[in-house]
């Protein structure tokens, strides 16, 4: 196993099915796989595609581990955070799914280049840490900087949670298998959108009102009508947000 990429095989064959099932792999598809390692999900995921005539492409960033999965699939070696958007870039099909058991600390960067894709994945079902999955599905009076970016293109949902024990080898925390089901594409005001989140929750403590007056330089009784036409309070805090309610705020206040 090389640690120094970050790897923890997935053992338990219960949890493998499941990601399977998740997929809900249709005829012809196209499946994308992000670090198959030693192909615990790979082959499993190759033989359900082979019968349903699906395409299957790997992303592995271990040269020796790539050598070894099978003959069955494409296996695309490098840097999934570097191959992912030259890959689909250059998809005749533009339609695919997503998924892997990545290493944890990639997870952030990595849905960030996915939000970033021209075509996103219909699907995407990754196994991350549980913590970071719980931030990811977070609502409000909990909403976050992730779960605020992610959910602006995906709607987020945990179907699996794991133990250390179901890795080799084991890791230190906590794992969840998340599922995330990419939205109708609406990116007209995505630059502001992903604009003012940062600018809100740069301070999460600290007032809606306040954050919008240091971060956005508007007078506060310019900011008090956009928030009532919003029914939220004054004292709101950038956690209290929906993600409704964060598109019309960068909505309103860019014409403010």
């Amino acid at each position: 196993m090389r640690q120094r990429l970050g790897q923890h095989f997935l053992k338990n064959t219960n949890a493998i099915s499941k990601i399977i099932a998740a997929l809900d792999i249709k005829k012809d598809e196209l499946i994308i796989e992000i670090g198959p390692g030693k192909g615990a999900l790979t082959l499993p995921l190759a033989e359900g595609c082979t019968q349903k005539s699906c395409k299957l492409i790997a992303i592995e960033k271990d040269a020796e581990l790539a050598k070894k999965l099978g003959e069955n699939l494409q296996v695309i070696e490098g840097d999934a955070l570097e191959a992912l958007p030259d890959l689909v870039s250059k998809l005749e099909r533009k339609k695919y799914k997503l998924v892997g058991n990545i290493p944890y600390y990639i997870t952030g960067k990595l849905l960030r280049i996915i939000s970033e894709l021209e075509h996103k994945p219909e699907l995407t079902v990754l196994m991350i840490q549980k913590e970071v999955a719980e931030r990811i599905s977070a609502v409000p009076p909990k909403t976050n900087l992730l779960s605020a970016a992610t959910q602006f293109w995906a709607i987020p949902e945990i179907i699996l949670k794991l133990k250390p024990a179901d890795f080799d080898p084991a890791p230190e925390v906590d794992s969840a298998v998340i599922k995330l089901t990419t939205k109708i594409e609406t990116e007209e005001n995505a630059g502001n959108y992903y604009r003012l989140i940062h600018i809100i929750f740069k301070q999460p403590r600290k007032t809606l009102l306040n954050n919008l007056q240091k971060g956005l330089g508007i007078k506060k009784e310019k900011i008090e009508p956009v928030l009532s036409s919003l029914k939220l309070p004054l004292t709101a805090r950038p956690q209290d947000l929906s993600i409704n309610d964060i598109i019309k705020l960068s909505s309103i206040t860019t014409q403010s």
